[in-house]
């Protein structure tokens, strides 16, 4: 969830990052070499799924689950691992039923002028010369020019009005389970101005616990999570408790003859039931749900940020799509930039790099916690990740349990979610030169990142590609918190 805190971050780590200039303050450790991929013994099988761990609240809820023969399809496991290679075990892994219809994005060159500008300056401040907006074969993405200072823009922004982004792509794996099962409630919480929360309402009864207090007018996220779900405002104390609370309120939610349910519960059944089809992607049945609902509830509790493993697979999807020949190939080095407020995007562009062999390095700009903190996050996701479905031949646990992602400060850190004075000017002379609506909590990170990259990129020999991770409703929000920002944009 874009304003969210990883789940094993203490509130106090949030902002306690250290002074810098304008620039990370190991700069070699952007450019560090792609660790090369070495033959191994394979740790697990394709699919190899631990076994489910329940965690129903009561025991009358957990008598009503197993009535409902949750829990009555279970897995074979045979003594034979079946072990697949690393394109081999990604169109396997891909093949299921999705949320997106395509995984299909489009993609922007941005070129940037160098006159008049110093490394040293803020990234944001350079100015672009062009864009271009129908980047579709290989040659359109070949740099002509060495010298050229330019990246590519992921233009998930544009997925759909309201759920776009890494959103999108983190629920694009975990609707179909849901609707698997036939949830009838969802549980989850963010900030004020949650897009994931906003990204719950499919057709599903929608419980949203948002962080702080009700703010005065409605706007963004807020209101669209307001419109579409049952919000509820939940003070900063009670919040801290997240696991907690969340089981309470799903407790309430489920009544005396509902069921609780969490991603682990939904899993395995829904890998048995599910026909794999990478041409299926889920169409909500408004009458499947008004049947659901006239039985009991069925309330299912997602994360902070969809932060389980399943959130890896429209991640590792997206990869899969861009290293078509004629998008970015495989064999191009690609310097990937994300913005980080859970860290689970960039994990998954990670993984889905690391499977498929690519040269592609994943550059995150930290932003809602220190750096032991997504480390602890990226550890837990590949550990689960790999419990669930395994990994692909040829990858040892060495190199899946190394890190996968460059995790990097920003150039002006602050505590999450503070926007600086200059900030919004920025973003409107962005937006005025290229079209592109960045954010300045989030997506500026990333693309003042994308830009100090590109400065380097006759050195490094490498094309950087940034990925828009939409948000763009929060805008509202910045703009209701930070008013005179707002009221004294100039001309620029």
């Amino acid at each position: 969830m874009r304003q969210a805190i990883p789940k094993m971050a203490s509130a106090c780590s949030v902002g306690s990052f250290t002074s810098s200039p304008n620039w990370p303050r190991n700069v070699s450790s952007v450019f560090r070499p792609r660790r090369t991929v070495v033959q191994s013994r394979v740790g697990g099988s394709g699919f190899f799924f631990r076994a489910t761990k329940r965690r129903l609240l009561h025991s009358k809820t957990a008598k009503v689950a197993m009535d409902n023969e949750y829990y009555s399809r279970k897995l074979t496991y045979s003594s034979q691992v079946v072990q697949f290679g690393g394109e081999d075990f990604v169109a396997r892994l891909l093949d299921r039923k999705w949320a997106l219809a395509n995984p299909d994005s489009k993609i922007n060159k941005v070129i940037l002028s160098t006159e008049g500008t110093d490394i040293k300056d803020s990234p944001a401040n350079h100015s672009c010369l062009a864009v271009d907006t129908n980047i579709c074969t290989y040659n359109d993405l070949a740099r002509e020019n060495a010298s050229e200072q330019s990246f590519y823009v992921v233009r998930d922004d544009l997925l759909h009005p309201l759920i776009n982004g890494n959103k999108a792509r983190k629920l694009d794996g975990f609707l179909p389970l849901i609707e698997d099962n036939l949830v009838t409630d969802v549980v989850t919480c963010g900030g004020c101005q949650s897009a994931h929360a906003a990204a719950t309402e499919r057709g599903l009864r929608s419980h949203l616990l948002l962080r702080g207090e009700q703010p005065e007018l409605l706007t963004g996220y807020n209101l669209m999570s307001t419109i579409y779900g049952n919000v509820t405002y939940v003070p900063r104390s009670i919040y801290a408790n997240r696991e907690k609370m969340l089981e309470t309120r799903a407790e309430l939610v489920a009544g005396s003859s509902g069921s609780i349910l969490w991603f682990d519960d939904i899993f395995q059944s829904s890998i048995m039931k599910q026909p794999c089809s990478t041409t299926n992607s889920v169409q909500v049945d408004y009458d499947f749900h008004i049947r659901a609902r006239k039985h009991e509830r069925k309330v299912i509790i997602i994360n902070e940020g969809a932060g389980d493993s399943i959130a890896l697979l429209g991640l590792i999807r997206l990869v899969n799509y861009l290293s078509q020949d004629h998008l970015l190939g495989k064999q191009r080095a690609i310097k990937f930039v994300v913005d980080a407020g859970t860290g689970t995007t960039a994990i998954g562009l990670g993984l889905g790099a690391l499977c498929l062999e690519l040269p592609w390095e994943v550059t995150a700009v930290m932003l809602a916690d220190r750096i032991d903190g997504y480390k602890r996050q990226e550890k837990r996701l590949i550990s689960e990740f790999k419990k669930h479905f395994g990994y692909p031949v040829g990858l040892g646990e060495d190199e899946v349990n190394g890190g996968i992602v460059n995790w990097v400060e920003r150039f002006r850190p602050r505590k999450f979610g503070n926007v600086l004075v200059g900030e919004v000017e920025t973003c409107k002379q962005i937006a005025q030169e290229t079209g592109i609506l960045v954010d300045p909590i989030y997506t500026l990170a990333a693309w003042e990142m994308a830009t100090f990259l590109s400065q380097k990129g006759a050195k490094v020999k490498a094309d950087v590609v940034m990925l828009h991770t939409g948000g763009t409703l929060g805008m509202f929000g910045i703009a209701q918190r930070y008013k005179s920002y707002f009221n004294n944009l100039k001309n620029v």
